[in-house]
């Protein structure tokens, strides 16, 4: 699956999903949707940021926008993640990084000296049509979810 660009349209994909669902995009269609990748649940950056999302869900709402959350981490993690912190969106395991690859979000990095491969954090704005419109990497957390937001407002 080649990988996508921003002003193109974003090929469907399935995801299993929490509350027992698949996502797929194809169904997410008709409104816009902002899908962020974090590297794992539990984890200090990661629950700053989807506590952000969700603490602005209500403003992404009302502007039209769904949001959905994607890790390489088990449903069953993901369950616990989105109980914890009250998450009022869906959370999308990708443990075999199938769309992980499709939006190019998988990098080299490195920890006490030991290189891996993992979710490089990075947040894509889709239109209700399907077209990704905006994207940002290597994001830093702090007031990233306003920053999403201002931008769908603009869609």
């Amino acid at each position: 699956m080649a990988k996508i660009e921003v002003g193109t349209k974003v090929p469907d994909f399935s995801l299993p999903a929490t509350d027992a669902e698949t996502f797929t995009l194809k169904g997410a269609a008709g409104k816009a949707l902002v899908i962020y990748f974090y590297p794992k649940d539990m984890t200090s950056g990661c629950t700053r940021e989807s506590q952000d999302f969700r603490d602005l869900h209500a403003a992404f709402t009302k502007a039209g926008v769904r949001i959905v959350g994607i890790s390489r981490d088990s449903l069953a993690s993901h369950e616990k993640f989105k109980s914890k912190e009250q998450l009022p969106f869906a959370l999308l395991s990708d443990a075999d990084e199938q769309v992980c690859k499709l939006f190019d979000v998988i990098r080299e990095k490195s920890l006490y000296g030991r290189k891996y491969l993992g979710i490089d954090r990075s947040t894509f704005l889709i239109d209700k049509r399907g077209v990704l419109r905006q994207e940002w990497r290597k994001v830093k957390v702090p007031g990233h979810a306003a920053e999403v937001l201002e931008a769908a407002r603009a869609l």
